[in-house]
């Protein structure tokens, strides 16, 4: 069968041991699962002795699926090896593994997986790899959160379906991976003022709608800027460009917390429709940030998260 890996590594201002007694004990997991989000009510359980050799970690669930996580090895400091079961939605057994090595900050944390598909499945691989990794990198992002500050500063609240629109926003275009995409935005959403001011645009909250997603890459193209009036002129000239949105049903998840973070709501949301089984529509998904970061802790961010889509009354 076709193999696969994925790894995904993270600084974390922690000590060895500490990152690793964390990351061991299965009774820590339910608190940063970048997978649980979606659906906190699954069933898991964690067997009594947490920390060993041989320790289980279950879960169960509609959303998530069912599996199980077991220690196969424990290296104080320096590794875990588990072996990985899924059950449902289709069954098939891996190995993860976390790397634990000191350096100059603190402890570089690696997450590594070692997995396979059926044959016939080979194509579902690049997908594969750039799916498992973005979770990774939400998982390692809310380790790190906890063990450096004692709390995960991300919390998702899913609205279901509800009517958005009309609207309209003129911001620059970007296209990057995701580990690039926070610097890389900033910088863009400055110049996105600067050029609105100029034109003497009135503008709302800060938006940025994502027109593509190269998945074999994990690629976004985006744009990113402000809200404007329906009546706003943008000249051709202009490095801005404009996306309108009609009134319709989308799917919404508020985040609450640091803008590292909003993988989180994303991954919910697509979690979710994907379960409902709800078509999105091609018009582009999009993040509305309710707070001014100029003035608002990181921890209190506020940011709606938009799937738009197509045949769903709002009451779904």
């Amino acid at each position: 069968m076709p193999r696969y890996q994925v790894s995904r590594s993270i600084g974390i201002k922690a000590s060895p041991r500490q990152v690793y007694d964390s990351l061991a004990d299965y009774a820590t997991w339910t608190t940063w699962s970048p997978w649980l989000l979606a659906e906190p009510g699954a069933q898991v359980d964690v067997s009594t002795d947490s920390a060993s050799t041989g320790s289980t970690y279950a879960w169960k669930g509609e959303v998530t699926g069912e599996g199980q996580l077991t220690h196969r090895q424990l290296v104080p400091e320096k590794l875990i090896d588990d072996e990985l079961q899924f059950f449902k939605p289709f069954k098939t057994t891996c190995r993860t593994s976390f790397q634990i090595q000191p350096d100059s900050a603190g402890t570089q944390l690696v997450w590594n997986m070692d997995a396979s598909m059926p044959w016939f499945l080979f194509w579902m691989i690049p997908m594969m790899k750039t799916f498992i990794g973005m979770d990774y990198r939400r998982g390692l992002l809310m380790i790190r959160d906890l063990l450096e500050t004692g709390a995960i500063h991300s919390c998702c609240q899913n609205h279901g379906c509800q009517p958005v629109g009309p609207i309209r926003m003129a911001g620059i275009p970007g296209s990057c991976n995701l580990d690039e995409i926070g610097p890389a935005m900033a910088q863009q959403v400055i110049q996105a003022k600067r050029e609105l001011s100029q034109l003497g645009v009135d503008t709302g909250e800060m938006i940025s709608v994502y027109t593509k997603f190269h998945i074999k890459r994990g690629v976004f193209d985006y744009l990113v800027g402000y809200l404007i009036p329906e009546s706003a002129v943008i000249p051709q000239q202009s490095p801005l460009r404009t996306w309108a949105l009609p009134s319709v049903t989308a799917f919404r998840v508020e985040h609450v917390g640091k803008y590292e973070h909003l993988g989180n709501p994303w991954s919910v949301a697509n979690q979710i429709v994907r379960y409902k089984k709800l078509k999105q529509s091609k018009v582009g998904t999009f993040e509305i940030y309710r707070s001014d970061p100029s003035c608002t802790p990181a921890a209190e961010l506020v940011t709606d998260i938009y799937l738009p889509l197509v045949g769903v009354p709002s009451a779904a």
